[in-house]
């Protein structure tokens, strides 16, 4: 199949999201007329999530599922799912219903003139001291130290050409900074505000802690970026598949 367009979804204990998600974005992505397919990553969950994903891909064409044998985190989904995709253009996007299927119309067009679309929740729907703040602080100090600015870095919401995410070599971790690795292989980078809405069902799965970590990561980010995009850097094995459903 001709895919134009490949949306990527990590999915961690999120069985009460991912049917709601799926007739969401399934509508937008027929509206739109666009070849598509949804590749929902299973990432070691413990609830019944798989089973779930199971039910809808069997009654979807446009649906894959890779599930893995374990819990490898948010940059092995990301990771694999760029690794399965097979469309032109591939978006990221949260399993939490946070993201809104609608603002990918909008992107994919800009994309058409773009490397990277980010979105920028700039209403957001969280914690403003242990969301929002550590956000825009980190948002800034990484622009500053990669040359790449955007609002909002943690905002999965986002549409890369696939000629500049496929080739990254990333680890763990990285995907906070996937518009500033892929910025070294297509340098077309821009922003959107994009809606954001409150969590339906269960609970973030990340904290002040994840601040913490892009704190310590500054100090090396220059050389993370390099390792992201040059050839002799080996390939960190990220995550291991169970199966595949397609």
């Amino acid at each position: 199949m001709n895919v134009e367009l490949s949306v990527v979804i990590p999915l961690y204990n999120e069985e009460l999201n991912v049917a709601p998600l799926h007739a969401e974005l399934s509508a937008i992505l027929k509206s739109m007329a666009v070849p598509h397919e949804i590749l929902l990553i299973d990432d070691g969950s413990t609830d019944n999530t798989i089973e779930v994903l199971r039910r809808i891909q069997s009654s979807d064409p446009h649906v894959r599922v890779v599930r893995f044998t374990r819990n490898f985190g948010q940059t092995a989904g990301f990771a694999a799912g760029f690794a399965y995709a097979r469309g032109q253009f591939i978006a990221t996007f949260d399993g939490d219903l946070q993201n809104d299927p609608v603002d990918i119309p909008r992107m994919l067009e800009i994309a058409r003139n773009y490397d990277v679309v980010c979105g920028w929740r700039r209403d957001r729907k969280d914690d403003f001291l242990t969301r929002s703040v550590p956000s825009v602080i980190a948002s800034r100090l990484i622009g500053l130290v990669s040359g790449v600015n955007v609002h909002d870095v943690g905002c999965s919401l986002k549409i890369f050409r696939a000629e500049v995410v496929k080739p990254l070599k990333l680890s763990p971790g990285m995907h906070r900074y996937l518009p500033q690795l892929a910025s070294q292989l297509g340098d077309r980078v821009t922003e959107v505000v994009v809606n954001h809405r409150p969590r339906r069902f269960g609970q973030s799965k990340y904290g002040l802690s994840r601040t913490f970590r892009v704190a310590s990561d500054l100090v090396k980010l220059r050389r993370l970026m390099r390792e992201a995009v040059d050839p002799a850097t080996p390939a960190p094995r990220l995550y291991e598949v169970a199966e595949v459903l397609e």
